[in-house]
This record gives structure tokens, C-alpha cells and sequence, in this order.
């Protein structure tokens, strides 16, 4: 890692039957019939290799100038969750939220390759859009949103194109990023009711993790409905013949609650005052071949109903659905495999720990690892044109950064070289895996209640 003066000089389920692809090859498609749910293969959902050890990464965080490090340096009051007393003033959750990503085969450019989420900002009703004005994910695509007209609570999501469809003469990108845009319509568009998430916390209910109740447009949103409406949107796009994709989303409320659905071999992780709190496994039904949701054009129906093939589909429904209480000082890291695939759980909190900590957002004390009290000067959005830079971008540049030279080091074994190794003992695979990275970063900061609102930029 670099030394602190290093760094102060850094700155309805489809019409159409579903397709199941590997990553690096094609496998048999069958047409969707009632029984198809008792033919599923069963979830084999292995665990990702342990870390033995610390691994050294020799990435340096990305160039982002003097201002924000002196501007992020800012010294603040210390506490922990557990000092907060049960009873006292009203506060509410903040998520500030940043995303950064890479093509595969691309040079990765940290001033360039982020985005700044703004919870007054606009979401774009979905539509037909040039492949140029994407952003440069590849076959990886994310979004975030506010959820209706109520700025406080996020939905948030990354989805991962299958690469095996481009044997079929079929762009994968098309499917995952058109998926996120239906998705963030959807939870921008979403101002009948609140989530189901925010009415369960409100209300004390018990009710199971990623019940969806009514599926109908007045229903309350979950994330696991959420992924079923952008679903079925792609579905119903004549521009979309073909393709698929994995997808994690989650929903944030002001209560500091976090729903989960996770389907495929994307993920998240939850990082506590210097510890792995929480983290996702993933779905697969062999090996590099995860869970996903799919369209298959008619053409791709006939012949596999003419010559036969195994039955496996993945719907929303068989997403993992987790619940989780968020506390002050939390990052949350949400990413598509490009990600985990490079990086152990161990080395991402490596590196989020080093930054909160000679930033001054987590302080080591002889009672342990402290958070800020107040992370505003830490996350604030910039109010003028200059470039924005905040500590949730500078983690999500950071890791994608590590990731990205993870990816291309020959020698160091990353999880995806032991999962070869676990599964393909004589294989020769050594190092890292290329591939697309799209990580989203979430710091969450509780604030009091009545802070004042800045006014929506529209």
C-alpha cells in the first residue's frame, strides 16, 4: 500500500424459453415448460476459497490531485455503532454512493471511468440508446436511483452480460444494460408507496426476507421485484432478441435497511470498522456457470426442441434474498465477477480499510476502530463544476484499480486460479482472470433527522 505521504500526493417471467451459457462456452437451451421448476438443478453454491493470508497488490490508488486528499483529511469527533445509545434524537440514513468500472481489455482511467450519484438528479426513461453513449463497462452494466420522490431511500444494482452468447453472433452488453436502465425507470417511477423494505421497518414486521406480496404496479418494491420488472421489460423489448445476464440489487432505506437479491456470480460484501461483516455467496450450477436470466429467440427454441437439451432456468424468484441492518461508517461493495474473481474478500477490505483510515473516516484506537462521527466532509458532492472527488469514489476507483491489475498479473493466483484448481486439479491456469469490473461503493453516514435537505438538481 502507499505510505501516507505517498498518498497526499495522490490524489411475467419471458415469453420465450431460456438459454444457459457458460462463460467461456455453450452450453444446451430448452424451451420453458410448466414442470421446468421441478427440473432444476439444485443450487450448488460453493463457497469461494479462503484467504491464507494477506495478499500484496502492488496498485497505488489513482492520481486524483492534492485538493482531495487535504479536502478528505479532515479531522472529526470518533464514536462506534455500539456507543449509540438506544433512545435519543431521530436520525436517518444517508447512502452515498459512487460506481467505477473497465472494459476488458481496456486501460483503466480513474478521472474518467466513475460516476457520482446525485439523488436529485434525473433517471432517463429507458429507450433505444447509441452503444456510444454507454458507459465503458463492457458486457457489465450498474445503476443507482432514488426510489420515487423519496430522496433517502436507493435502489442500486449491477448486472453482467454472459459472454457465451457471443457464439451466437449476440452483443451481451445489449441484455445487461438495458436490464439496468428498466430497473432504475422502475425505482425512479416508484412514488405510489414506499418500498416494502422502509413499511416493514416501519411497522416491526416479520415478514420473510424478499416476499413480494402483490405484483402489481401499486405493490410496494422489493429487490427481488424490482429485478422481476426490469426483467420483464427486457423481455418485452423487440430491440433485445437475445442474450442474458447475472444481477445483484439491493434497495436502501432511511431506517438503515438494506435488501439484497443476488442471482449469478455477482455479489456484495458488507465492510464493518475493519472486519468483513457480511458476504454474498454466489449462485452457480457448475463451474464458471452461474445462475442468470436469459431470452431466447425462436430460432434457438426449434432446434433445441428438435434435438433435445437439459432444462435450466433461473427467474428472479431464485434469487438469494438477504436482509441486513447497516450501521454508521459501513461500506457496502457491490460488484460483478470481474470483480471477485480477482480479489479475495480479504484484500478488498485491505484496501478500504487503508483509505478510511489515513483519510480519517475509520481512526484504530487502543478500544478499537472508531468512525467519524460526522462523514459529510468526506462525501459531500462538489456544488460548483469542478471535478468531484469523495471518499466513495476514490474507494471505487481504488478497487477497480486493484482488481484491474489483479486481472493481468500472471503470477499471483487470484479466487477465480483456486476455483480452477479445485475443480481442475491438473490445469495449468496461474494468475489473474481478464475480464470486465464494475464495482458500486456505498458509505453509509447517520445523520439527525432534521439536517437541512439541499435542494433537488434537476
Amino acid at each position: 500500500m502507499a505510505s501516507v505521504s505517498a498518498l497526499r500526493t495522490l490524489s411475467a417471467p419471458c415469453h420465450t424459453a431460456r438459454l444457459r451459457l457458460a462463460r467461456s462456452s455453450t452450453l444446451t437451451i430448452s424451451p420453458t415448460s410448466s414442470s421446468a421448476s421441478s427440473l432444476l438443478l439444485s443450487h450448488n453454491n460453493h463457497n469461494r476459497p479462503a484467504v491464507n493470508g494477506m495478499r500484496y497488490l502492488p496498485t497505488l490508488p489513482p492520481r486524483v490531485g492534492r485538493r482531495v486528499v487535504h479536502q478528505l483529511m479532515t479531522q472529526a469527533p470518533y464514536s462506534t455503532a455500539a456507543e449509540q445509545p438506544a433512545s435519543g434524537p431521530a436520525t436517518k440514513f444517508v447512502y452515498n454512493v459512487a460506481a467505477s468500472y473497465v472494459a476488458k481489455g481496456r486501460p483503466f482511467n480513474p478521472s474518467t471511468h466513475v460516476f457520482h450519484f446525485n439523488p436529485y438528479h434525473r433517471v432517463s426513461k429507458p429507450g433505444k440508446k447509441a452503444k456510444s453513449a454507454r458507459y465503458e463497462s463492457g458486457q457489465d452494466a450498474f445503476f443507482v436511483s432514488r426510489v420515487g420522490n423519496r430522496p433517502g431511500e436507493v435502489a442500486l444494482g449491477v448486472a453482467d452480460g454472459v459472454g457465451g452468447w457471443m457464439d451466437s453472433g449476440v452483443d451481451p452488453a445489449d441484455f445487461s444494460h438495458a436490464f439496468c436502465d428498466y430497473m432504475a425507470a422502475a425505482a425512479y417511477e416508484n412514488d405510489k408507496q414506499p418500498t416494502k423494505v422502509a413499511a416493514a421497518a416501519a411497522s416491526g414486521s416479520s415478514a420473510p426476507a424478499g416476499s413480494d406480496g402483490d405484483n402489481t404496479g401499486n405493490a410496494p418494491l422489493t429487490a427481488r421485484s424490482l429485478m422481476q420488472k426490469g426483467y420483464e421489460a427486457v423481455c418485452h423489448d423487440p430491440t433485445i432478441k437475445a442474450g442474458g445476464s447475472t444481477a445483484v440489487v439491493g434497495m436502501l432505506d432511511e431506517s438503515g435497511t438494506m435488501e439484497v437479491a443476488n442471482l449469478g456470480d455477482s455479489g456484495f460484501v458488507i465492510l464493518r470498522l475493519n472486519g468483513v461483516h457480511t458476504a454474498s455467496e454466489p449462485q452457480t450450477h457448475a463451474f464458471n456457470t452461474p445462475f442468470q436470466l436469459s431470452v431466447v429467440p425462436p430460432s434457438m427454441l426449434l432446434r433445441a426442441a428438435t434435438f433435445g437439451g437439459g432444462l435450466l432456468i433461473d427467474q428472479p424468484r431464485d434469487a438469494d434474498v438477504t436482509r441486513h441492518k447497516l450501521k454508521h461508517g459501513d461500506v457496502v461493495v457491490f460488484g460483478s465477477d470481474g470483480l471477485w474473481d480477482n480479489l479475495f474478500n480479504q484484500d478488498i477490505l485491505r484496501l478500504v480499510s487503508s483509505t478510511m483510515q489515513k483519510l480519517g473516516a475509520w481512526k484504530g484506537t487502543d478500544a478499537g476502530v472508531r468512525v467519524a462521527e460526522d462523514l459529510t466532509p468526506f462525501t459531500k458532492l462538489d456544488s460548483d463544476d469542478k471535478p468531484i472527488f469523495t471518499l466513495q469514489s476514490f474507494i471505487a476507483t481504488h478497487i477497480v484499480s486493484a482488481a484491474k491489475s489483479a486481472s493481468m498479473n500472471a503470477k499471483l493466483d487470484g479466487p477465480f486460479a483456486k476455483e480452477v484448481k479445485k475443480y481442475y486439479p491438473q490445469d495449468a491456469w496461474h494468475g489473474g482472470k481478464e475480464d470486465d469490473i464494475c464495482v458500486v461503493v456505498v458509505l453509509v453516514s447517520e445523520e439527525p433527522a432534521d439536517m437541512a435537505t439541499p435542494k433537488a438538481r434537476l
